[in-house]
């Protein structure tokens, strides 16, 4: 099995339950995002152009620092569980910052990115716009009632069209519109059946034709 995973996608797809449930399985304590410890997403929600790049700042240095604790790590003798990947930070930062800021950015995301160690495995999950919004709904966030359908499907396509040319390492795609982990242990199963099998290059998992 992949010794360092990562799980990806757009906002409201479901990695972070993912991530949360392949923990319990694999017995490892999942890496999050430090979402909630962003001192100025609230104001981004309401303000995007105003606090832009203070956000995106507060989440390179943020997840630089988590992930760059994993080069330090002897990733033989353990798993690492993550629910994101470096790159999504400059999928954000190329959707938010206006292009002086986006070059200042890219800049310093250019050095800190070489001191990442890269997945052994990426689960990239997809899902329509429609079902991302429904789902952002359910969860009923207050700090993400402002996000409008038109942001969550701009968000959508750049993931879509980043991780389809993505060959940096193995990478297992799932389209989760009509597949549900929580409630469907089977889904669940063949899934982590998959995780646990040798991957090599892009492979897509689709339970309803139990295609392994």
């Amino acid at each position: 099995m992949s010794r360092y995973i990562a799980i990806e996608g757009p906002i409201g797809v479901g990695k972070s339950s993912l991530a949360k449930m392949l923990g319990e399985r694999f017995g490892v304590e999942p890496v999050f995002e430090a979402v909630d410890e962003n001192p100025f997403l609230k104001s981004f929600y309401t303000d995007r152009e105003g606090f832009a790049f203070q956000t995106q700042m507060f989440f390179l240095v943020s997840r630089y620092k988590q992930l760059s604790a994993f080069a330090q790590t002897d990733l033989f003798s353990r798993t690492i569980l993550c629910d994101y990947v470096m790159e999504r930070d400059m999928l954000f930062a190329r959707i938010n910052l206006d292009e002086n800021e986006f070059r200042l950015y890219l800049d310093i995301y250019n050095q800190l990115v070489k001191q990442i160690p890269a997945p052994d495995l990426v689960v990239f999950l997809q899902a329509d716009t429609s079902t991302l919004m429904k789902r952002i709904k359910q969860r009923g966030r207050d700090i993400e009632r402002s996000v409008g359908y038109d942001y969550i499907d701009r968000v959508n396509k750049t993931f879509n069209e980043f991780f389809f040319n993505y060959r940096k390492t193995p990478l297992l795609i799932i389209n989760t519109n009509n597949i549900d982990f929580v409630a469907n242990s089977d889904d669940f199963e063949r899934l982590v059946k998959k995780v646990r099998s040798d991957i090599q290059g892009q492979e897509f998992f689709n339970p309803l034709k139990s295609v392994f």
